[in-house]
């Protein structure tokens, strides 16, 4: 795989600073049951990587201590670490809004035939990943079968009540554009898909988030390999809406990997870019946090951050603007 920081750390981006941290994105590792193309993350099952039982400990220890009002759980297939569901309980147990990032089809593997009952029994939030509502779009891009599964899996948390109009159960999609190329408007294309999955399969749900790729990791390998990398990289700057970058993630967000280590957000992360304590730049832990005195701390930015800012941004949570 093409590496990418080195490409991406001499940059323009705007200096910015925290505001007050409100959500904890925690990833518990990076294995996966797929190894979708347009992964940052570079998941796939022959991964390895998991948060152990003792760091989860430590995670469960700052929502005790913190403000912390949502726990954002993502990996991989952050349901495969075998402490996902004590830390959902845990975080429930303190009044924390928990959201699962789900692949959907994780819901359908053996062995898990009892997770969406957990997860609506809970009531987490679910951001599910279909990056189209079109099979052969999927499957060109996750995997032969993958779309199948996946509406089977929608299927499932709609008996139980996920995605229902004005009820507690909230069931969001997330959609990346299948090339390089920027997302296309998200109310618009929240409409299609609402229609399609309606009038095709049946289907609900409450919103759908648009994410752009970001040039790191796997995609950003695919670019390099492509000879688009630095195209891509001029439509991300070209396009850059500086109303996006008071609502960008990480003014309000930390990200944690698998080690305990914690990051401005989850692709600084996936780029090796730590938040740094003290003279000796030593990597800050999650045993070193104090959440109150991030607040105004500089955010460790590189080239892609462009991919939040560009157009309408994006987010964790979807488009910014519009």
């Amino acid at each position: 795989m093409h590496e990418t920081l080195s490409r991406l750390l001499e940059t323009d981006f705007p200096a910015m600073r925290r505001g007050r941290v409100k959500t904890l994105q925690v990833n518990l590792g990076y294995r996966c049951n797929l190894a979708c193309r347009h992964c940052h993350v570079a998941a796939s099952p022959k991964r390895t990587e998991a948060m152990d039982g003792a760091t989860v400990d430590r995670v469960i220890e700052l929502l005790r201590r913190g403000r912390i009002e949502t726990l954002d759980l993502t990996g991989g297939a952050p349901e495969l670490n075998p402490h996902f569901c004590r830390l959902v309980e845990q975080a429930r147990t303190r009044q924390v809004h928990v959201i699962d990032r789900c692949n959907l089809t994780i819901l359908e593997e053996p062995g898990q035939s009892d997770l969406a009952g957990f997860l609506a029994d809970q009531r987490v939030e679910i951001l599910a990943s279909l990056p189209c509502y079109l099979e052969e779009n999927v499957d060109a891009q996750r995997g032969k079968g993958v779309f199948e599964a996946s509406i089977a899996a929608l299927r499932r948390l709609n008996r139980l009540g996920y995605g229902d109009p004005g009820g507690a159960l909230l069931l969001n999609l997330i959609y990346n554009p299948q090339g390089a190329q920027l997302p296309p408007p998200q109310a618009e294309l929240e409409q299609s898909y609402k229609q399609v999955l309606a009038d095709r399969y049946g289907l609900r749900f409450n919103r759908l988030y648009t994410i752009a790729n970001m040039p790191i990791q796997r995609f950003g390998s695919q670019l390099i390999g492509a000879g688009q990398f630095d195209d891509y990289m001029r439509l991300l700057k070209s396009a850059h809406c500086g109303e996006n970058l008071g609502r960008v993630m990480c003014r309000e967000l930390i990200s944690i990997d698998w080690r305990g280590v914690v990051y401005d957000c989850d692709f600084n992360q996936m780029l090796d870019l730590p938040m740094v304590k003290g003279a000796e730049a030593r990597p800050l832990r999650i045993d070193d946090l104090d959440l109150d005195r991030l607040r105004g701390r500089a955010i460790r930015v590189a080239d892609h951050c462009y991919g939040c800012t560009a157009g309408q941004g994006s987010s964790c949570g979807g488009a910014l603007t519009g």
